[in-house]
């Protein structure tokens, strides 16, 4: 390649970094007709016909969920919890992370997390920050994931533990080295989505010093409700 081809290519990169800004932006299209096509005990499904502008509209179907929040607890040996549970949906045992709905009207994300760390894992913690955020499927869904980071952890005490039926009756315990658990990740032994984005997302906010770790209560705009209908 010649140096001038070289010079063409840096100055197409030039132009391309010059165009908008390099992050998702809440930006929704009129929705002209709205319908619930059927309704679940936790989600419904529902249709929308949108208008994209210049005279095009579109029917998109997609499942309406409550959002959910999910917990990458780490102890001070840097090693990360992770629950082994039953997903009759792929019908298999995933090693997952701490994680539940937002199905309480008005819960603040942080305390519905430290709700699920508190059932599911027997645990508190004292300090919690903002680890990623997600949309599970956003062509399928408008399902909106919060990930958390929990440290300082102890245990409840025994009285106060709550007591898990169904399927987190089941519930196996493991804690595991952040580097094997982004190993098992990225070997495809790990397929939870709250687990493999939580996991490689704490190893990349641990090697960059934490810096990129948000508040507890950062801005969530995905969160249902806080979208535009």
């Amino acid at each position: 390649m010649s140096a001038g081809a070289q010079d063409d290519g840096a100055q197409d990169a030039g132009a391309q970094d010059a165009g908008a800004p390099l992050a998702d932006v809440v930006a929704p299209r009129p929705v002209v007709a709205h319908e619930r096509v059927a309704a679940g005990r936790i989600f419904d499904l529902v249709r929308d016909v949108v208008d994209l502008g210049d005279g095009e509209q579109v029917t998109r179907e997609y499942l309406d969920h409550p959002g959910a929040v999910a917990v990458v607890a780490l102890d001070d040996a840097g090693r990360v919890l992770l629950l082994r549970q039953y997903r009759h949906p792929v019908r298999s045992e995933l090693w997952e992370v701490p994680a539940g709905l937002l199905d309480v009207a008005g819960e603040a994300a942080q305390a519905a997390a430290a709700r699920e760390l508190h059932e599911e894992a027997d645990l508190v913690a004292d300090r919690w920050d903002v680890l990623v955020d997600f949309a599970t499927s956003p062509g399928a869904t408008n399902e909106a994931l919060r990930v958390f980071l929990a440290r300082g952890l102890r245990p409840v005490a025994e009285a106060e533990r709550h007591t898990r039926t169904e399927e987190e009756a089941g519930i196996e315990v493991r804690w595991v080295p952040l580097d094997e658990a982004v190993g098992r990740v990225l070997s495809g032994d790990l397929h939870n989505p709250s687990a493999v984005v939580g996991v490689l997302a704490a190893h990349a906010a641990a090697a960059g010093g934490w810096a990129s770790l948000r508040p507890a209560d950062a801005p969530w705009p995905y969160r249902r409700g806080t979208l535009p209908p």
